[in-house]
């Protein structure tokens, strides 16, 4: 099996281009793969967002704007799981696109309509929303990110415990389809598993990655 954890904000683009990269690789792979979109969001990674979408000259009170409404977008998207996978991660790829693609501002009615679209209960939605349970939910995933070491986004880590390595990959920056294929061999040596064993430069495939090993 094949576990991994792609760590996201929930309101940007490149994180949806690795979500939906992962889903489309995980129909065409022959092997069980389970895998957990995770938001992460605190001071270090939303700077890192204003610097990728060159936000840095915003003033203070644009700066909250945004930081609540992706803080926002995150517990929607905890909330929305809390009535199956399927529906948050439907809720989660349909918010993003609608912000990210179509240029739509966040607000209550956005995340109201997507729900309903969806197929979502809206009563439920909201009762859970502002939960104990959803807020829980979060602060878990960034303790998670932090066992991880994991810093930015979007980022993710993969446990292959379909082949000898007790190890799970970090990859800090957008994970691409290439090293991700890299990483779900199982009956052969990778290059990665090379490079660890002999403690050589990285292979040209890996070149461009920050890799880090990650204990099970």
């Amino acid at each position: 099996m094949i576990e991994i954890y792609l760590f996201i904000h929930p309101l940007c683009s490149e994180s949806l281009a690795s979500e939906k990269r992962i889903l489309q690789m995980i129909q065409t792979e022959h092997k069980k793969v389970q895998f957990k979109f995770l938001p992460l969001l605190n001071l270090q990674s939303f700077q890192q967002y204003l610097q990728d979408h060159h936000l840095e000259a915003i003033g203070i009170h644009e700066r909250n704007r945004l930081f609540e409404a992706s803080y926002s977008a995150a517990l929607d998207y905890k909330a929305m799981q809390l009535q199956g996978k399927k529906k948050g991660r439907a809720f989660l790829l349909k918010l993003q696109e609608k912000i990210c693609i179509q240029n739509a501002s966040y607000s209550d009615s956005l995340v109201d309509g997507i729900v309903t679209k969806i197929g979502g209960d809206l009563s439920m939605f909201r009762a859970d929303r502002s939960s104990a349970i959803v807020h829980d939910s979060f602060i878990s995933d960034q303790e998670t990110a932090k066992e991880m070491k994991v810093c930015k986004n979007t980022s993710a880590v993969v446990f292959n415990y379909a082949c000898d390595r007790d190890f799970g990959v970090l990859i800090e920056e957008e994970p691409t389809s290439e090293i991700l294929h890299e990483l779900f061999k199982t009956n052969e040596k990778t290059c990665f598993d090379t490079y660890v064993e002999t403690g050589q430069i990285k292979p040209p495939k890996l070149n461009d990655y920050c890799l880090r090993l990650i204990e099970n």
